[in-house]
């Protein structure tokens, strides 16, 4: 392959854009390899097509090495088939949807669950026609209420996604450990630093739900890992340590003057001031924080919950939403229609909305809490002798320093990463939905079990961006760099032709070559674009191509060493492994 910059359609640019908020995106459009089309669209132009393809290409050898067939489904998809499995309602906002002109409601696949469970059902019958691996690398579409970060959060993504149809759980856990071990695979040639944490499987369904986080400080996902042992997991998906339940030892509930103390800061100085409960040692940790949220149930109507947690914690609503999905919740900020629920002052003795506790308000654990009467509060509130949670919910915010839910001596660390890659055991949801049977050895029928796998190819791409890149501009990895070499042509004497001539050896030879053949373009703007595109090394006919000499540059290393015209491709080669 052999590209010359004269011809190509590329721009790059000398400002940041100005919508553009993390580094990939900054870079990936000054680069030229991609441009904004709409909200959360981009149109991928020539480099970054070839990035796209290369990144696409690995992950398509390595599911089909893992036993992956490919086929690919349409992106516009009919309703029936997610209402059977409870998703049309289930994605509320989240899905784009429209009608045919016969008035026929469909939508822009945001996944593919159904219409793979349906193949299957279509195409199988026997047990002899199991384990079945099926993939795709195809767009999806998801409408976001708040496109960001160029490709990290878009409404149209490229994804591969995988699905495993076995027999048995038995089968089901192998598919998913070839798989997990496929993934590593693909991460590793990508270049990806990545670590696997436990996650929650959401609106997927499904359980053994692991996510795959390339880390990097603008990622959106928040995970954990342990000082003391392997345990890593996103936050959604860390387990409290409950503390031990409790034997009764408090003294009666009793109800104090507490005026201007709807926060926790205020009601703690003041019991504090006045010795509430007998104590002058009261933290914010003492006390029992109870926050009203509405749960919106997609097709089911809303729902006003209350969540009591230590007062020096805070309800994460991602975690929190994490935990309820598909149902998802939003502060509550209609206390004038529930003049029961007091705001700054509500207590869990009496409340009358479901109430779900923090793991760590268990049985005979006592609690500085509101009184439910605008002013007031409550010492000595014990859990389970003046209140009876409705069950216990993860919704408390994880800090750096928490004990780790795995083992004894380990605390807990903070990292932040991209979601690259997710898979579930999803199990029968959908071949129940669909009622999908086969025969069996036995002659009786078998319903399969499925295990789902994702990979956001073009939200790699700009992980890899964010792994690779310097003051200067982008440092592709050798795997998914758009060329091989780029060669500089200074411009004066014979460059061009010579930097010409050298690139079709090159060529010839099986290397991706780019060749900077741009007329009336300085040496200084041509060195700035090498540099901001990325290519991970250069050769620059220059200066002393008269002397038969041409300039190889790392661009990683920065490392550059002077090589005669005749050697440049076989000290490429070398570099190249």
């Amino acid at each position: 392959m052999l590209l010359r910059m004269s011809t190509l359609l590329l721009k790059t640019l000398r400002e940041e854009p100005a919508d553009a908020e993390v580094p990939s995106h900054r870079l990936l459009v000054r680069a030229g390899f991609v441009r904004r089309a709409a909200p959360g669209g981009y149109t991928w132009l020539p480099l970054g097509k070839l990035v796209l393809d290369r990144v696409a290409a690995i992950v398509r050898a390595e599911v089909i090495a893992a036993g992956g067939q490919e086929v690919a489904f349409p992106s516009l998809l009919p309703r029936e088939p997610y209402e059977v499995s409870g998703r049309w309602t289930e994605y509320g906002d989240d899905i784009f949807t429209l009608r045919d002109r016969r008035d026929a409601e469909h939508l822009l696949a945001p996944t593919h669950e159904e219409m793979f469970t349906l193949l299957v059902q279509d195409m199988t019958s026997s047990y002899r026609d199991f384990p079945v691996l099926l993939f795709q690398i195809q767009t999806k579409f998801r409408d976001e209420a708040r496109p960001r970060g160029g490709l990290l959060r878009g409404r149209e993504f490229l994804m591969k996604d995988a699905y495993s149809f076995d027999l048995d759980d038995e089968g089901l856990q192998f598919s998913y450990g070839v798989m997990r071990a496929t993934y590593q695979r693909v991460f590793e040639r990508l270049g990806l630093r990545h670590t696997v944490v436990s996650a929650v499987s959401g609106a997927m369904g499904g359980s053994a739900s692991e996510e795959f986080l390339a880390t990097a400080e603008v990622g959106e996902d928040t995970f954990v890992g342990c000082t003391g042992c392997d345990y890593a997991a996103n936050t959604e998906a860390v387990v409290t340590p409950a503390p031990p339940i409790r034997e009764v030892t408090a003294p009666p509930l009793a109800v104090h003057d507490t005026p201007d103390t709807p926060t926790i800061a205020a009601l703690v100085e003041l019991a504090n001031e006045r010795r509430l409960g007998d104590r002058s040692d009261w933290t914010a940790a003492d006390t029992l924080k109870n926050v009203v949220v509405t749960v919106h149930h997609p097709g089911r109507g809303d729902e006003v919950v209350a969540i009591g947690l230590p007062g020096d914690r805070e309800v994460d609503l991602k975690r929190l939403n994490g935990v309820l999905a598909p149902a998802t919740a939003t502060l509550f900020d209609d206390f004038a229609s529930r003049p029961d629920l007091v705001k700054g002052y509500l207590g869990p003795q009496g409340i009358a909305v479901r109430y779900l506790v923090d793991p760590r308000v268990v049985s005979g654990t006592a609690w500085l809490t509101g009184a439910n009467e605008a002013g007031k509060h409550a010492t000595d509130v014990v859990a389970g002798r003046d209140f009876t949670p409705d069950g216990t919910i993860e919704a408390a915010e994880v800090r750096a320093g928490d004990p780790c839910p795995s083992c004894a001596d380990g605390s807990l660390t903070m990292r932040r990463g991209i979601e690259i890659g997710h898979i579930f055991q999803l199990g029968r949801r959908y071949t129940d939905a669909f009622k999908v049977d086969v025969l069996g050895a036995d002659g009786k029928p078998v319903r399969p079990t499925m295990g789902c796998y994702g990979i956001g190819v073009s939200r790699a791409v700009a992980a890899i961006a964010e792994q690779h890149h310097d003051e200067r501009g982008l440092c592709w990895p050798d795997a998914v760099a758009p060329a091989d070499v780029h060669l500089v042509a200074a411009g004066r004497d014979g460059q061009v032709e010579a930097a010409l001539a050298l690139g079709e050896t090159l060529s010839r030879a099986g290397l991706r070559v780019l060749v900077d053949d741009r007329p009336n373009v300085s040496a200084g703007v041509k060195f700035t674009d090498a540099e901001l595109i990325g290519i991970p090394r250069a050769v620059v006919v220059g200066r002393r191509l008269a002397e038969g000499f041409a300039e190889v540059r790392d661009r990683r290393t920065g490392e550059r060493q002077d090589v005669p015209l005749v050697d440049v491709p076989g000290v490429i080669a070398a570099t190249l492994g």
